[in-house]
């Protein structure tokens, strides 16, 4: 790893490794958009790799359907011409929850705790599952996330049914594994931060997303092109990054999102972060322009 920092590349725009790459894993909030509204350059960009003939799949930890984050991509005025899919979290969540090929989801029971917001209730549309208000009754506890109503700050608010849930031996299911995420200038935390405290009170977590390998799979697939030939684009390190390096692909990290206060645009900086969390992005890009 010694010559990590001199290899990683400091790029303006992504024109310049184009010609690389056939296909794109592309980060939605920090690198597309900020939660609000797209960030300058970055439908353009899309529109260009496009141009270029490009395959794209946007790739969200969101804990919500792959459908109702192609909604929202469209009122950005990202059209679906202009991506060969979407893949999130939430969408992989609902599929292990509805086949339970997987020792872990079989062994859960039907009836659930939602700790998050309700615009994320469209998670459990055509699953076979109750949910319940009290963390007594549930048999595992589904994480999406704080809500606005509760708090974004902190997981104090919500030390209430974890800690139940912690006494009585309860699975949780992590539909998103960000710890932070910057909505309009404004830091909030995540489903990743809540599920990390209940990791670390010897709760039994199952984090489904970046940077976890199996959320990568139907990724390739809807790619179709050789994974040598992928390249992963990014705004967070442990995240975006380190999943790029388990799949086995290369990325670029967008420093304009997540990490902008602490790294701005230096790219000296960014290499010596990477350098010491053990990773090899090929580039930096301070934001996803062509």
């Amino acid at each position: 790893m010694a010559d990590s920092m001199y290899s990683m590349q400091s790029l303006t725009g992504l024109k310049a490794l184009a010609d690389q790459y056939d296909g794109y894993i592309v980060d939605l909030w920090g690198t597309v958009h900020d939660g609000i509204q797209p960030y300058p350059g970055a439908v353009e960009c899309l529109k260009a790799l496009r141009q270029a003939g490009k395959r794209v799949v946007m790739l969200s930890n969101a804990p919500r359907p792959a459908e109702v984050v192609c909604k929202q991509l469209e009122s950005f005025g990202i059209g679906r011409d202009l991506h060969d899919g979407v893949m999130t979290s939430g969408e992989q969540v609902r599929h292990l929850l509805r086949e339970r090929h997987d020792p872990w989801f079989a062994r859960l029971g039907r009836k659930v705790l939602h700790v998050g917001g309700t615009h994320d209730l469209g998670l459990y549309e055509g699953l076979d599952l109750e949910r319940v208000a009290d963390p007594a009754e549930a048999q595992f506890i589904l994480n999406t996330g704080p809500d606005q109503e509760r708090g974004v700050e902190s997981v104090d608010p919500y030390l209430p049914e974890l800690r139940i849930g912690l006494e009585r031996g309860l699975p949780m299911l992590c539909a998103n594994p960000d710890m932070v995420v910057v909505k309009g200038g404004r830091r909030m935390i995540c489903a990743g931060a809540l599920a990390s405290f209940y990791e670390q009170e010897g709760g039994n977590v199952r984090w489904v997303g970046k940077p976890y390998g199996e959320i990568y799979a139907p990724v390739f697939t809807m790619l179709n092109v050789p994974q040598g030939r992928i390249l992963a684009l990014g705004d967070a390190l442990a995240t975006d990054m380190r999943g790029a390096a388990v799949a086995g692909i290369d990325g670029a990290w967008i420093l304009g999102g997540i990490h902008q206060e602490m790294l701005g645009d230096d790219a000296g900086l960014a290499a010596e972060e990477a350098e010491g969390a053990g990773l090899r992005p090929v580039a930096t890009l301070p934001r996803l322009v062509w």
